[in-house]
């Protein structure tokens, strides 16, 4: 179904069972890239455990599909390698600036803002407790990502009750073209 390899990049506490990108996961037979620490991460050790993943295998051909504090993560290690993979599917970038983010991340703020070396979509929903609309829509265009608005669907989660979200994979699907 799909033609690249696809890694999900879950955020702060990794996605549960219910999360899409753990549906996802298990229906398309996509990997997982394993953190460390999720509940208390630190930004370095993220971008190098990402990195590893991608020195493994053909960077031309890897699609990210970030969530949360992943979305922060990517913009951090497209900084810091500069690796032209195929693309990004970064939904509900948190703010990790904002007094709404939760402690126990080191290393995450200020959000990144360079413009990623490879096809990015941000996915954001208007009533996400983690980051308000309109700085969702600053780090897209800072990002240089094409920006979809999804309405009101919170953080985008498990709790989103999105199941298999199959407008997330049509968003996937335009990355894998």
């Amino acid at each position: 179904m799909f033609n690249s390899t696809i890694l999900i990049v879950p955020g702060l506490g990794n996605s549960g069972p219910e999360h899409w990108q753990s549906i996802w996961e298990k229906q398309f037979g996509f990997t997982r890239v394993e953190q460390q620490d999720w509940d208390t991460p630190v930004c370095a050790d993220w971008i190098n455990t990402l990195q590893q993943y991608i020195a493994d295998r053909n960077p031309t051909e890897i699609i990210l599909v970030g969530h949360s504090l992943a979305c922060s993560t990517i913009a951090y290690w497209a900084k810091e390698f500069n690796v032209a993979i195929k693309g990004a599917l970064l939904v509900g970038p948190s703010d990790t600036e904002a007094d709404s983010y939760p402690t126990g991340t080191t290393g995450f703020a200020p959000v990144p803002l360079n413009k990623l070396p490879f096809k990015s979509i941000v996915v954001a929903s208007t009533d996400d407790f983690y980051v308000r609309y309109n700085r969702a829509q600053l780090f897209a265009d800072a990002w240089g990502s094409k920006l979809v608005n999804i309405g009101a669907a919170g953080h985008i989660n498990a709790s989103s009750n999105l199941g298999e979200w199959q407008a997330g994979i049509e968003l996937l699907k335009e990355l894998d073209q």
